[in-house]
């Protein structure tokens, strides 16, 4: 059996995507939650940016390695099929 050949623009591109993705999502969901939302944005400190980077990590942990792929890994198509 051959592994699919995925463009490595096409990995790096949904890496940078998800990063960013990620990083709003979970961070304006856990500022909400903590209070943590200003006029600009938000501001994590302390245990909500450690929540955060948990929450973050586990995200391109259980995505990939459950459930085939991230987010943008699955719309770019940069999912490696075995």
């Amino acid at each position: 059996m051959t592994e699919t050949y995925v463009a490595s623009w096409r990995i790096i591109l949904a890496f940078i995507l998800d990063l960013i993705t990620a990083f709003v999502v979970i961070g304006w969901l856990i500022a909400w939650a903590t209070g943590s939302l200003t006029e600009s944005g938000f501001q994590l400190t302390g245990g909500p940016a450690l929540l955060f980077f948990v929450l973050l990590i586990g995200y391109f942990v259980v995505f990939n390695r459950y459930l085939g792929g991230t987010l943008w890994k699955r719309i770019l198509r940069a999912v490696r099929h075995r």
